[in-house]
């Protein structure tokens, strides 16, 4: 008798966290033969996102946020690609490898954790102009650039040519967002020491999102405390504006008005992996629609957390009215559900419900200020910047993990930073797409094709 097969695609934090859990709870059947794990991850490590802005702001180093999988995965498979399609009917996942050749993957049981991309909208320019924050190509891709756009500046003698390259504009106000603006202007406000032929007063950064109010999550007060604290350290905040039109050399808002910049970080939210869309099925708002047991709705066998997926949140008022946001919180829980479930429906026992409530939000605006929403608490400042900082160590993978991050936040505290382009993007295109790898997906007419050729 072969052994199950249990494909997991994508190693971010629900798929690493289900494998992990897969593992331990399977260990007899693996170390039998009993039973298979297959990870499908196009990179050996899995990302910590919360940090990013810290790496495209120099405070701690890209290997920093990183968890390497031969260290956390040890009785899994390992299969470097992406899975560019699913072929439900078939049981197949089809994956490319990283050396571009296409296989077709059975699978007995299928955990679908492909995580999102940045989300983008029919703006002119955007595609071509903006720069994304949602990997670490994309993160030290921005440093690289922010600097640059310094030394230009510094290098320049036309005032209209260094007031643009020193004008930088993001787009949302969420929590990405307002961890990038508010880390990268403290980069550029410490890295004008080492250009002194630029005015200071030069150096702008604009914050710019649609909604009412910054960071709703946390909060009507604490959000305006966290907008009085980035208006008071020089950083403009725009709401209820968007973009209109995105030029090498400006952006253009609704509300008319041109900020002259060769700079705009888009983190207007994200959406699910193009790869649910090759899956045929419901999506809600982007999302594949699940079952309280996190299956795929008719297909027992197929299981969908994460960003990915639109899991009814059991907590809601009534019980699942609402969806469960796609945060890494929610991610790592759902993870070992979906495990203990595979589990279950391996040896025949009955599914488990996804139920989690939220313990809040913590929002790092770089150096000691930070605001906190943990367990219906409102924390701001040093106490806040504890709170936040005390809890990415705590959901970081692995000590070594953690240790690399701690000696860099204590290393950027007395060190500074060096303000050192890396280089090695010099040249390449920065759309999101090329990025992000999202034009990489099996189009609906390929998967038909792959499925006839294999009948």
């Amino acid at each position: 008798m072969s052994a199950q097969r249990i494909v997991v695609v994508g190693a971010g934090f629900a798929g690493l966290k289900a494998v992990q859990r897969l593992e331990r709870e399977l260990k007899g059947e693996l170390a039998r033969g009993e039973v298979e794990v297959v990870v499908v991850n196009p990179h050996d490590y899995m990302l910590y996102l919360p940090l990013l802005p810290q790496v495209a702001a120099g405070v701690i180093t890209a290997q920093s946020v990183t968890v390497p999988l031969p260290r956390a995965i040890k009785r899994a498979q390992r299969l470097p690609g992406q899975v560019v399609g699913v072929d439900l009917q078939r049981k197949v996942a089809v994956v490319r490898k990283i050396d571009e050749n296409v296989v077709d993957l059975p699978y007995d049981r299928l955990i679908i954790t492909a995580g999102s991309v940045t989300r983008q909208f029919d703006i002119p320019g955007l595609e071509e102009h903006g720069l994304g924050m949602k990997n670490l190509g994309e993160a030290a891709y921005l440093r690289d650039h922010v600097l640059s756009q310094l030394e230009l500046a510094n290098a320049s003698t036309d005032p209209e040519e260094r007031a643009a390259r020193c004008s930088f504009v993001v787009v949302g106000g969420g929590y990405a967002g307002t961890e990038t603006a508010a880390s990268l202007e403290l980069l550029t406000d410490a890295a004008l020491k080492r250009f002194p032929r630029l005015d200071p007063t030069l150096v702008k950064w604009t914050l710019v999102d649609i909604a009412p109010r910054l960071m709703p999550e946390l909060g009507q007060r604490l959000g305006e405390e966290a907008l009085d604290l980035l208006r008071r350290r020089g950083i403009g905040v725009r709401l209820e504006t968007g973009v209109e039109e995105v030029t090498a050399d400006s952006v253009t808002l609704t509300d008319g008005s041109v900020i002259p910049t060769k700079t705009l970080v888009w983190t207007a939210g994200v959406t699910a992996s193009p790869l649910v869309k090759t899956l045929g099925v419901e999506l809600v708002r982007g999302r594949v629609k699940t079952t309280t047991d996190l299956r795929l709705d008719g297909y027992e066998d197929v299981f969908v957390l994460g960003d990915a997926a639109a899991v009814p949140d059991l907590t809601a008022s009534p019980p699942g009215s609402a969806l469960c946001p796609p945060t890494a919180q929610h991610a790592t829980r759902q993870a070992v559900i979906a495990a203990d479930n595979v589990v279950a429906s391996l040896r025949g026992q009955p599914l488990r419900e996804y139920k989690h409530h939220d313990l809040g939000l913590v929002v790092d605006l770089g150096g000691t200020q930070a605001v906190a929403h943990p367990l219906k608490l409102r924390l701001t400042g040093m106490l806040a910047q504890l709170v936040t900082r005390g809890y990415h160590l705590y959901a970081l993978p692995q000590a070594r993990t953690r240790a690399r991050v701690v000696f860099n936040w204590i290393l950027h505290l007395f060190g500074g930073d060096d303000f050192i382009r890396i280089g090695f993007l010099h040249g390449r295109k920065s759309e999101t797409s090329s990025f992000e790898e999202t034009r990489d997906y099996l189009s609906e007419e390929e998967m038909k094709q792959r499925a006839s050729a294999a009948s």
